[in-house]
């Protein structure tokens, strides 16, 4: 067998060749032969089998692909080295190590520039060429603000050949529970939609059921479970006894218990008026959590809290071993709450009150009779009195009933038992009502704007609306009178009507024509006279409207000039001591007063305001 140090490697040629300046000389045919012969004497077992670098024999018999070693593995005689694991030096890194993301916001944030840092947003994990914060126009290391967190120091991951081509490595379990939510959510919209379309109609169940009966239901079919083929197979929940009555006809009112057809599952009592004793089927939960259900439930809840705390115990395998454990635990708990209770009790007192009669008799039963209507109301008997509170609100002053601020009317506050408009005063009752004492809102005073405002300052933040309506009416009445002493002035040509008949009755009567052209001028004359005295009408109306549209917007100005300067009395009043009502009158602006407030508002954004008076 040839042996494999014969095959070096080529950096080995080229170091023997610059040591000896000489070609490495070729095996020859009587090496060759050699070589062979030596391989058949090993194998025969006539020659000691060859030694590797460790001093153990290698088997003559095993082939020369296996033993030949590569020539990068730069071995100098032979060996099996490359055909055993390797060892491995380098430390692997662990199935949860990765790297991390985002930055490091657990260490204090630094309000100082740090030399070595990132010039633009001053962490020291990575220099101003690898920044991936926006350019700014001072950066960190001149203002020395804003100094952003240090990212992560990554760590260095070193994986074997698994670990490389692991493609769930980084993953965090956590990210599941996102796409589960998700798909909870898309559940519970479908379970809603379902449910509002058979709230709006009721049919659309039984049109369901009936759609999926043709398909589902066929004349010949198998048991449930003997067909292989899945075109065929069926579920046993799908089939039911045709002489049965269906759930969703044992109460057709469509809000009583929610019926699925896909699942023919009503989990409510469709009949919860019956009694579950009489009734035929009172739901499915009724079922399901009858019997020893729920006792099941409290030793499989028992059997997981102890099996948290330390105790090895399961449901299914041990269950006398539970149930004796829970027994125990019941008992201790009891005596321990028993203890704690005695002893509140010694150190507190107080255990003569707790020999009352239960709640249900305290709370529950009373021989007082009440019969009440469809609508709450009481018919027979009295009704529960109000439990009243200690505290100020529930306190009636002056024979009242209610609350002042129980009553509205005509934007004041007052007391709904006597309908009084005054605080304070004293209730009268149903005769109150009649009386209907009310504040009327007081005229416009002219006082200066500098005058102080105390309890006694007028009531109105605006022009009332009587003040508005007479004034109007004023003007139309004043517009009108002049319009009918004013006669309009004559129109033109109406001077020579009464020479155009003078000259006419000085015609002979036999010239037809001349009569005819005379009345036509007439009738001309007339018309032009009508038209005039139109526009005349017409000219003085408008007058007389621009004129009482003039008066009511100066009457708006003047009332907003006195709000304002009234608003900002009262905004510099304290506000304990402002009246109580200062800010009743509360109605919709008219025309008029939008406009004056248009007018006389204050307008920030002008740039001339600094240059006018206030």
């Amino acid at each position: 067998m040839v042996s494999s140090g014969s095959r070096l490697p080529l950096s080995m040629l080229l170091q023997t060749k610059e040591a000896t300046d000489e070609e490495p000389r070729k095996a020859s045919r009587e090496d060759w032969r050699k070589a062979k012969e030596l391989e058949e004497a090993r194998k025969a077992g006539n020659a000691p089998a060859a030694v590797d670098e460790e001093g153990r024999d290698i088997n003559p018999h095993i082939p020369q692909y296996i033993s030949s070693a590569p020539w990068y593995y730069n071995t100098a005689g032979p060996t099996l080295k490359h055909q055993r694991p390797q060892d491995e030096d380098k430390e692997r890194s662990g199935i949860d190590e990765w790297y991390k993301r985002g930055v490091d916001t657990s260490k204090p944030l630094v309000t100082k520039y740090r030399k070595g840092a990132c010039e633009n947003c001053g962490a020291m994990t990575h220099k101003r060429v690898d920044c991936m914060e926006r350019p700014r126009k001072v950066g960190a290391k001149f203002s020395a603000k804003a100094i952003a967190h240090d990212e992560f120091i990554q760590p260095t991951i070193v994986s074997d050949y698994d670990g490389k081509r692991d493609r769930w490595a980084g993953y965090d379990p956590a990210n599941h529970r996102e796409i589960v939510e998700e798909y909870l959510k898309i559940e519970q919209a479908k379970r809603e939609l379902r449910a509002q379309k058979l709230k709006e109609n009721p049919d659309l169940a039984e049109e369901q059921d009936e759609e999926g009966d043709e398909d589902r239901y066929v004349d010949e079919v198998d048991m449930p479970g003997t067909k292989v083929d899945s075109k065929q197979r069926i579920t046993v929940r799908n089939l039911r006894i045709r002489e049965d009555t269906a759930k969703y006809l044992r109460n057709l009112d469509p809000n009583s218990a929610y019926y699925d057809p896909k699942t023919r599952s009503m989990r409510d009592n469709p009949t919860p008026q019956l009694n579950p004793e009489e009734t035929e089927f009172a739901g499915e939960n009724f079922v399901r959590y009858s019997g020893d259900i729920q006792k099941h439930a409290q030793a499989q809840l028992f059997a997981w809290e102890a099996y948290g705390k330390g105790v090895d115990v399961h449901v299914l395998a041990e269950p006398t071993k539970l149930e004796l454990l829970q027994k125990e635990y019941d008992k201790k708990k009891s005596q321990f709450k028993d203890e704690v209770k005695n002893k509140v009790l010694e150190q507190y007192g107080g255990e003569e009150h707790l020999a009352v009669p239960p709640k249900a008799l305290l709370l529950a039963q009373t021989e007082n009779y009440v019969e009440y209507s469809r609508y709450g109301k009481v018919i027979k008997g009295q009704d529960k009195p109000i439990i009243r509170s200690r505290y100020e609100e529930d306190v009636y002053l002056n024979n009242h009933t209610s609350v002042w601020g129980s009553h509205w009317s005509n934007g004041c506050w007052g007391y709904k038992c006597c309908e009084s408009m005054i605080k304070n005063s004293y209730c009268v009752g149903e005769n109150g009502k009649s009386a209907a004492t009310t504040i009327n809102p007081p005229a416009i005073e002219s006082e200066p704007a500098d005058a102080s405002i105390g309890e006694n300052a007028p009531k109105t933040t605006a022009v009332p609306s009587e003040v508005l309506s007479s004034a109007v009416e004023k003007q139309q009445t004043r517009a009108s009178s002049e319009t009918k002493e004013d006669p309009p002035p004559p129109p033109p040509g109406g001077d020579n009507s009464s020479d155009s008949n003078s000259d006419s009755g000085s015609e002979p009567d036999d010239s037809k024509r001349d009569r005819k052209e005379s009345k036509k001028s007439k009738k001309k004359r007339k018309k032009e006279k009508k038209r005039q005295q139109r526009k005349e009408e017409k000219r003085l109306r408008k007058k007389s409207d621009a004129k009482v549209e003039k008066d009511k917007l100066q009457l708006a100005l003047e009332a907003e000039e006195q709000s304002q300067r009234r608003a900002a009395d009262l905004l510099r009043q304290d506000e304990r001591k402002r009246p109580y009502n200062s800010m009743y009158d509360v109605k919709a602006p008219t025309e008029e007063e939008i406009e004056a407030y248009m007018m006389k508002r204050r307008r920030e954004e002008d740039p001339m305001l600094a240059f006018m008076g206030k």
